[in-house]
């Protein structure tokens, strides 16, 4: 798993900011947070709540993959990691796979 380069979250938010024309004051009030911590932020120097992070989202209208490590990141869902092993063209495994995933939406769709 990646690191988490907080200076680099902080360029992104400055750069976010600026996009807009905000100053620091502005995104401060929005993200309910003092400018000055937000500039420790911007330059990486200190790390911010979960509940700052989020106003910081919400007041940029970004998503935190955007603001965390600069694009969308995909996700893999389970089905799909089980996907990638299956080979339709290749021996029984795959009808094998779908007989066991039936069987399993079948019981998870008549419990209560």
């Amino acid at each position: 798993m990646k690191e988490l380069n907080y200076a680099e979250i902080g360029t992104r938010i400055r750069q976010a900011r600026k996009e807009r024309g905000w100053s620091r004051d502005v995104l401060a009030k929005k993200s309910n947070i003092s400018p000055f911590y937000l500039g420790h932020i911007e330059r990486g120097t200190r790390r911010m709540s979960m509940d700052t992070f989020v106003n910081l989202c919400r007041a940029l209208g970004l998503n935190a993959d955007r603001l965390i490590w600069g694009s969308m990141q995909p996700v893999k869902t389970d089905f799909q990691n089980i996907r990638q092993h299956m080979d339709p063209k290749g021996d029984d495994t795959y009808s094998m796979y779908i007989k066991i995933i039936k069987l399993i939406a079948d019981n998870i769709v008549d419990k209560p």
